[in-house]
């Protein structure tokens, strides 16, 4: 009861305080947040007050077991914050991607521009979805691999909460303008505080998990979980550093300038994705395919050297970035070559994750989270392909600043991280809920194709834009001028504009009926349907062959 009462105490204390900081904030955005702060204290005050076993309610609540021997609670919220901002994230992807080709759908307003809401989408995809999905997958599977329930469980429920707090503070900022204008990495200052004390609190939580694990053997998924939570650590304390306006206010400046500072945010920026969308996923990937597949890990030593190579090439292509600007040329000879090696520990991880099932492709027929899972896989091989070829000068003299960019992220985020993600949940929803089976494995199905066909459309389509748009900018007439305006070169991407708001329906159409099958799973439905294993016997294609006597 003591620690209850001091609990609330805290509560209630920092909800005074960011009530007074609010009151006294130097501009608006700074007092909008403050406010949001003092709401969450008081919510975190109340409920601590008024249940001891709160957890135990949110069981039941959720329709959740009982505790067994490990602590999944966690894990379970962010199932649903997963699948939650995942729909938002590409609900207003989607509604950007239409503001392209309809420009009147910025409704005049600058809180619906497509300035503010495209770095709403980027981080809502990459660090709401994404973020909630490494954070859950990673504390159910640590807890298996090791053999222990979570150290620290408090900790453990402050990592997901302060991290609800993060997402809600980012993106309420980026609606209001209130931003660093740095790619991947927009919060201000005092938000980029609260994320460095719920990741160190993560780090803390994944650590002691493994400290205090029974089995002496760690699994390659969580060296690959440990090198994403520690880099991307460091990535964010030296990207952000910032030195603010005013204590009470909500502007900074960066502590760089001019290339350094172009350099850092895209040794950051970069890695952010090398970090976070690939090794976090990754550990995904070795963890969840040998489980589906029920086979183990192709080539345990490839994972080694896969590992390896991964976390000392990644971190130096950055500069890729930043070809034929004011960043020296040795520099961009140095990104430029790590990217092109990093093609190959990029396909070691994918062959490896492919060749996990042999003995088990029948599977790919009648499992379509098998399915899923190879798609994931092969994005994750393309993408990886064409970045390296992208980061070749005379390829990214004609690609950079297109729509051809925007087209390789998209086949990497949807297609890799997307279809990895959604196996996952499919994997966990009737584990995490103790229920015999998913609701339903052919809606699982139409989700696969649902959202197959949609990056198909969007990806394709942005590479022919990109490409498109590289040619025309470069166009030159015989007295040396431009043939084509910068208003040409956009009418001319209209149709494939439409083309990529196409796939988004698609894909979040599959999003929807994913969130569908999970809510129905968790409420403990069965739907009632034939089984993916059923082939039909066809008497004709099932006779035996006659042999053809030769001439």
């Amino acid at each position: 009861m003591t620690e209850l009462t001091l609990r609330a105490a805290l509560f209630l204390v920092l909800a005074t305080i960011a009530l007074l900081a609010s009151a006294m904030a130097a501009d608006w955005g700074f007092s909008v947040h403050m406010a949001i702060v003092c709401a969450a204290a008081l919510i975190a005050c109340w409920a601590t007050i008024g249940t001891a076993d709160y957890a135990g309610i949110a069981r039941g609540v959720h329709r959740m077991p009982d505790q067994g021997r490990y602590d999944d609670d966690p894990v379970r919220w962010g199932v649903i914050a997963t699948v939650f901002w995942g729909l938002a994230g590409f609900l207003v992807g989607l509604y950007i991607a239409l503001q392209l080709a309809f420009p009147a759908l910025n409704l005049g307003l600058e809180y619906t521009t497509f300035g503010r809401l495209r770095p709403l989408h980027t981080s809502a995809v990459i660090f709401a979805f994404g973020g909630n999905a490494l954070i859950a997958t990673s504390f159910y599977i640590v807890q298996r691999t090791c053999r222990a329930r979570l150290a620290l469980p408090g900790v453990a429920r402050f990592v997901f909460w302060g991290y609800q707090l993060f997402i809600v503070l980012a993106a309420t900022g980026y609606l209001m303008g209130v931003t660093e204008g740095k790619e991947y990495a927009e919060p201000e200052w005092y938000i980029d505080l609260w994320l460095t004390i719920v990741w160190v609190a993560y780090l803390a939580v994944f650590v002691g998990t493994i400290l205090k694990r029974s089995e002496p053997h760690i699994y390659v998924a969580n060296w690959f979980f440990l090198s994403f939570i520690i880099t991307v650590a460091m990535l964010h304390l030296v990207n952000n550093m910032s030195i603010p306006v005013s204590w009470l206010g909500s502007k900074s400046y960066s502590a760089y300038s001019g290339v350094q500072d172009a350099l850092i945010q895209w040794w950051y920026g970069h890695n952010a994705v090398g970090f976070f969308l690939t090794a976090g996923f990754l550990a995904m990937m070795y963890y969840f395919v040998p489980k589906q597949a029920e086979r183990p890990v192709y080539s345990y030593r490839l994972s080694i050297i896969h590992f390896w190579s991964l976390i000392f090439l990644y971190i130096w292509a950055g500069p890729h970035h930043l070809m034929y600007t004011a960043l020296p040329d040795w520099a961009q000879t140095l990104g430029m070559v790590f990217s092109v090696m990093l093609w190959m520990p990029s396909w070691g991880g994918m062959i490896n994750g492919l060749m996990t099932l042999n003995g088990a492709w029948d599977k790919i027929r009648t499992d379509p989270i098998i399915r899923m899972m190879v798609m994931a896989l092969a994005f994750y091989g393309m993408s990886t392909f064409e970045g390296p070829m992208m980061s070749i000068k005379s390829v990214n003299s004609l690609s950079h600043y297109t729509d051809w960019t925007i087209g390789h992220v998209h086949s990497g985020a949807l297609g890799w991280n997307g279809m990895i993600t959604f196996s996952a949940l499919y994997y966990l929803a009737p584990r995490l809920w103790n229920r015999e089976r998913l609701y339903s494995l052919r809606m699982v199905n139409w989700h696969f194709w649902l959202a197959t066909v949609g990056i198909v459309l969007y990806a394709a389509s942005m590479w022919v834009a990109g490409i498109m748009q590289g040619l025309m900018w470069r166009e030159y007439g015989a007295d040396g001028y431009l043939v084509y305006s910068f208003a040409e070169v956009v009418a001319a991407m209209k149709p494939m504009y439409l083309i990529r708001a196409t796939g988004g329906v698609l894909y979040l159409s599959g999003a929807l009926v994913m969130a569908y099958n999970i809510w129905m799973t968790v409420a403990g439905h069965l739907r009632t349907e034939k089984p993916m294993t059923e082939t039909p016997y066809d008497e004709v294609a099932d006779r035996p062959l006659v042999a053809v006597p030769a001439e």
